[in-house]
């Protein structure tokens, strides 16, 4: 054998031997019961086998969640997160009563979902049980199934540490590099050409082994996925439309690449799998007045997802075309919603006002699309300028456009017992700190205000500009010279600015 095929050989074989055992297809060793996680009879999971641990794939998760919050396109908008969280809810509810969520993930982990203003078809999963979500894909599923059926998938990803098994699995894989990076330096004397032949054949390996184990994920994921769902109450079938979607118009995992070369399993190979677990017997069916809500919201969706004037002016459009009235009554509720908020971003307040007249008589009958319509509404008002009308307290919506309405109507003071009761029960909410620093601020109380101003930033994840205005606050009571001075205020600033402080020690020992 020439010397130049013995070293292609070797480069091959050491790959090869440095295949972990229970890492290269996964580990299909079922785990045994504990307190944790109880057998309920399901079949094997492809185990852990990670070597990241649950705090640092959380500080890794933050890192990147950080960076998203920074980004113009992440979007919080309180009626799409509020329906996006009346799914996920139920999903992480489901998980943990399957045991597919350890005491350990479920104290350390995150469990929130991002929404990113981008119009393409697309959900995935981060460390520490973060989650990013696309308008795109709010804005073509039908039903709630259907977001139920991706967001289960994603949770699956990380309810069975994908991610960290990912990462341990490309720190194996390292050495197979560097194998034939060093076969390929000694070949490179006699012949350039065969030694860029090692490396790449390493590189290949490497390559290969890491898209078999991203496959057997993506099944596992499905199959967690599937029991995660129909637990939780959804349709088994949203899987299997989801899947069709995906195949037939946004094409996300059918490119023509070949089935070796896929990271996924085929589209076609998943909808026959998820397909033969669907339960005999008739399909639910969902309330008409739940599958309009979930239209108007998809509607909202692909309006916010930052579409051009003329996208935006085809909406106008659409509900000004002849057919409008043989629509369905919830494809006609989407178009009549998508057209007012189109409007409304266009400035063309009488159209939108016009339009919103026909949505709400539509909407009458149902209480959830209704309500979506007064939202709506009150939305408008604010966009030109004025106070919406006062919304009956229902949730995180009406909380947000009900300050902005008394801020606006000089009454910033009834807004701020809402805003702190709310903030009692979720602290890290950050448009809501946001809400309550502007209605500090409107009535003249700066220290409060500067305080909100710095928890946003902890909600945030920005440990450095939170120590920068609790700093702020510091040297505002230390100017005062105790006169007219808060001091339970100043008290709460010095204990949360000692707090962030460790914080943020933490993340630079991190870099």
């Amino acid at each position: 054998m020439p010397a130049a095929s013995r070293l292609v050989l070797l480069a091959v074989l050491l790959a090869t031997a440095w295949v972990p055992p229970l890492q290269a297809q996964g580990d299909t060793t079922a785990k045994p019961p504990t307190a944790n996680r109880p057998n309920t009879g399901q079949l094997p999971t492809l185990g852990d086998g990670s070597e990241l641990g649950a705090s640092a794939e959380r500080r890794l998760g933050d890192r990147i969640a950080r960076e998203i919050y920074r980004d113009p396109d992440y979007l919080d908008d309180p009626v799409l997160v509020e329906y996006v969280d009346a799914i996920w809810q139920p999903l992480l509810a489901a998980a943990r009563s399957r045991g597919e969520i350890s005491a350990e993930l479920d104290e350390r982990f995150a469990w929130e979902i991002m929404l990113g203003r981008d119009r393409t078809i697309n959900a995935f999963a981060l460390p520490g049980g973060y989650l990013g979500l696309h308008l795109g894909l709010i804005g073509v599923v039908t039903s709630r199934d259907e977001l139920a059926s991706v967001l289960a998938h994603e949770l699956s990803h990380v309810t069975q540490r994908h991610i960290s098994r990912l990462m341990t699995k490309q720190n194996a894989q390292a050495p197979w590099v560097i194998g034939a990076m060093i076969l390929g330096a000694l070949a490179a004397s006699k012949s350039p050409e065969t030694a860029n032949a090692v490396i790449a054949g390493g590189q290949a390996v490497a390559m290969q082994n890491q898209l078999n184990f991203s496959r057997d994920m993506e099944r596992e994921a499905d199959r967690v996925g599937f029991g995660i769902l129909a637990q939780a109450g959804f349709s088994p079938q949203g899987f299997t439309t989801m899947f069709d979607k995906l195949q037939q118009a946004a094409r996300l995992n059918d490119n023509g690449a070949f089935p070796y070369l896929r990271s996924h399993p085929l589209t076609s190979e998943r909808i026959a799998d998820v397909q033969s677990r669907q339960p005999v017997g008739p399909l639910p069916v969902a309330p008409a007045d739940m599958v309009m809500d979930h239209a108007m919201v998809s509607a909202r969706a692909r309006i916010l997802s930052n579409p051009g004037v003329d996208l935006l002016r085809h909406a106008v459009a659409e509900a000004a075309g002849p057919g409008l009235s043989l629509l369905p009554a919830p494809r006609r509720a989407a178009v009549l919603y998508g057209a007012t908020l189109a409007s409304a971003r266009l400035r063309e307040f009488p159209a939108a006002q016009a339009s919103l007249a026909q949505l709400s008589e539509l909407t009458r009958p149902s209480p959830a699309a209704a309500r979506l319509s007064r939202l709506l509404g009150g939305e408008i008002s604010l966009l030109a300028g004025q106070p919406a009308p006062g919304l009956d307290p229902g949730g995180r919506p009406e909380l947000f456009m009900n300050t902005q309405s008394l801020i606006k109507a000089g009454r910033a003071g009834e807004a701020m017992a809402p805003l702190q009761t709310w903030l009692a029960r979720h602290p890290k909410d950050a448009s809501a700190w946001q809400y309550l620093a502007g209605a500090c601020a409107a009535q003249g109380l700066l220290l409060r205000a500067i305080r909100a101003e710095a928890e946003v930033q902890v909600a945030l994840l920005d440990y450095a500009a939170a120590m920068d205005r609790f700093k702020a606050a510091q040297t505002m009571v230390r100017n005062a010279g105790g006169s007219n001075v808060d001091h339970i205020e100043a008290s709460i600033i010095d204990t949360r600015a000692r707090a962030v402080q460790l914080l943020l020690r933490e993340q630079s020992l991190e870099r």
